[in-house]
């Protein structure tokens, strides 16, 4: 049996491929969480899937695998470990990161934010208010392939 902790990378590393087969950038760098952001935007709409969308299937898992990607993220730009409790019957809500400063901030919990309100809750701006550098990339293709992807 796997811990939540261990669950953290493989889902992370997961969705990466998932997304970058899918021609979203998924390189674990700050700025490529504005591709993240425009996923959420192309395959949902305010606490709906897009029909034919890459949510429709499996939209809790991903959610919580998006949620690990942009933890893993935010511990590669700024460091921080995570914590869960394997028995809490809703750790793969509640685990969380805890940053150098001591602070803890919930990634998965953000994610769920921004599939439920849209882009109000945006990834990127949660990013930089972590203080990530967000630095201005260059605009995203203007076609996206689309695949749908399954978990291994």
């Amino acid at each position: 049996m796997t811990s939540l902790l261990d669950d953290v990378h493989t889902s992370a590393e997961w969705i990466a491929r998932a997304l970058e087969s899918s021609g979203y950038r998924a390189d674990f760098s700050p700025a490529g969480l504005r591709d993240i952001e425009q996923f959420m935007s192309d395959h949902s709409d305010e606490g709906t899937v897009v029909q034919g969308g890459l949510l429709t299937e499996d939209l809790g898992a991903r959610l919580f695998a998006l949620g690990c990607y942009l933890g893993e993220t935010v511990r590669y730009a700024i460091g921080g470990s995570w914590e869960a409790e394997d028995d809490d019957p809703q750790g793969e809500i509640n685990i969380r990161l805890r940053l150098p400063d001591g602070s803890v901030v919930w990634p998965v919990q953000r994610v769920m934010k921004r599939f439920r309100n849209g882009p109000e809750d945006s990834i990127v701006g949660y990013a930089a208010v972590l203080g990530l550098n967000m630095s201005p990339q260059p605009a995203a293709t203007a076609k996206r392939r689309v695949r749908f992807f399954r978990r291994r």
